[in-house]
């Protein structure tokens, strides 16, 4: 369970300082365990923070995030011992990620100092700190120069992942492993899929062109907006023109090569960004399939505003208790993996992560994969999607999978790495492809 401790009444939405302080709630559940999502989540669900105060607290969140090997390392020079409670650490790492790079965090040194001792005024649990974290703060400002420099000697500081991650991508991409950390550390574009059912990407672009907001072509479906804005904000989102999905991941679905009529299941479907696209290529008997309730709300949500249909269902990939017997044509196994290739989007993951959890989800999405071989008709095509950037989850898992299975592989983008440049600027994902012997 995740603890919030609301602020009082008074307090300013509109303050960094009202800002601060839940954004050091969010860090606090993160470092606790919780995905950042659902942290941020249950503060705006239980506070009275208006929709730009949110907007603030998750961008300063996800900033702490992606700074905080560099902010430990030195909270480990600023303070004798760690910062006790967990959210007084949380408030010290977010305010010292706005100080590390003033001029892209957008505000001068002092203010940040001062409202985060405001943030500590105000928070019940820190009001006791308002001294230390005023100390920590300044002494940082001041000593700057020769703190810098300690603090980035080792990788977490240097990088901002940790030391094992670190370690294990040098060893899958000895030329990369830098571009990749640099990559994953920058803030993700607002990559849009055009809807084909309701207009092209050249009408589209003209549609944003009249509307004032710069963008590009990015892929066949993808669009990518020179400054992201909240959704509400994009030109015919509400009524399912677009969709928002990384260029990377809008390569799933074409590579189906789906047609009318076709039955397709989309396994592990949620939030269902994929299931849509699938629907907007082909008029489908499609089946989303998920093992949790709550999630399939979210796929229902998406194609309601789309105005497209599937049949809902809740099961898990590994069992075969919610299927009918009747084979698919496409099956889509976008399957459980340690997300280690969009960490740009959500910068939580490398500090939730542990060296373990690759071997327990290779061995969950293999038993999943084999199941679904036994759904898929024959000449019929799964298509293995994975955001990882682990080889023993996406790579070894395809040719393990096909040996297996005597499965024929098709041709597939493979390993996609993360890119973060004008060109080029997608999430990490891995594509495998396989087509089912005939008959």
């Amino acid at each position: 369970m995740i603890q919030i401790s609301l602020l009082p009444p008074g307090a300013k939405a509109d303050s960094l300082a009202y800002q601060l302080a839940y954004a050091a709630q969010a860090v606090a559940a993160v470092r606790a365990g919780h995905a950042l999502p659902q942290a941020l989540a249950q503060i705006f669900a239980r506070s009275d923070a208006p929709p730009p105060a949110r907007g603030a607290i998750q961008d300063l969140s996800y900033r702490a995030m992606r700074h905080l090997g560099l902010t430990d390392s030195l909270l480990s020079l600023l303070a004798n011992k760690p910062p006790q409670p967990e959210v007084l650490h949380g408030l010290l790492v977010t305010a010292l990620a706005l100080l590390v790079n003033e001029e892209e965090a957008g505000y001068d040194s002092f203010t940040v100092v001062d409202q985060a001792v405001q943030a500590a005024a105000i928070s019940q649990e820190m009001s006791f700190a308002k001294g230390v974290v005023n100390a920590i703060l300044r002494r940082f400002l001041r000593e700057r120069a020769a703190l810098m420099p300690q603090a980035t000697k080792t990788p977490p500081g240097t990088w901002n992942y940790p030391t094992w991650w670190i370690d294990r991508l040098k060893g899958a991409y000895p030329e990369q492993w830098q571009a990749i950390l640099h990559a994953g550390n920058q803030p993700p574009p607002l990559t849009l899929r055009v809807n084909r059912r309701r207009a092209s990407v050249e009408q589209y672009l003209s549609t944003l062109q009249q509307a004032g907001m710069g963008a590009r072509a990015v892929g066949p479906y993808a669009v990518r907006l020179d400054k992201p804005v909240p959704v509400h904000q994009i030109p015919g989102f509400a009524e399912g023109v677009v969709s928002v999905q990384d260029a990377a991941a809008q390569l799933a679905a074409p590579l189906l090569d789906v047609a009318d009529g076709m039955r397709v299941l989309d396994a592990c479907a949620a939030p269902g960004g994929k299931t849509g696209h699938l629907l907007e290529l082909a008029e489908l008997d499609l089946q989303a399939l998920d093992h949790d309730p709550r999630r399939l709300q979210r796929i229902a949500e998406n194609l309601d505003r789309l105005q497209l249909k599937a049949a809902l269902k809740t099961g898990d990939a590994r069992e075969d208790g919610w299927w009918d017997g009747q084979g698919f044509d496409r099956i889509l196994a976008d399957v459980p993996c340690t997300a280690s290739g969009i960490v740009r989007r959500h910068p939580d993951i490398r500090w939730l992560r542990r060296k373990t959890d690759t071997a327990q989800l290779a061995t969950l999405s293999a038993q999943i994969l084999d199941k679904l071989w036994q759904m898929l008709r024959p000449d019929g095509k799964l298509l293995l999607v994975t955001c990882s950037l682990w080889p023993q989850e996406s790579e070894q898992q395809a040719i393990a999978f096909a040996q297996k299975n005597n499965a024929i592989r098709l041709p597939a983008p493979g390993q996609l790495l993360p890119t973060a440049g004008a060109d080029a600027d997608h999430d990490g994902l891995f594509y495998a492809l396989f087509q089912k012997p005939g008959a």
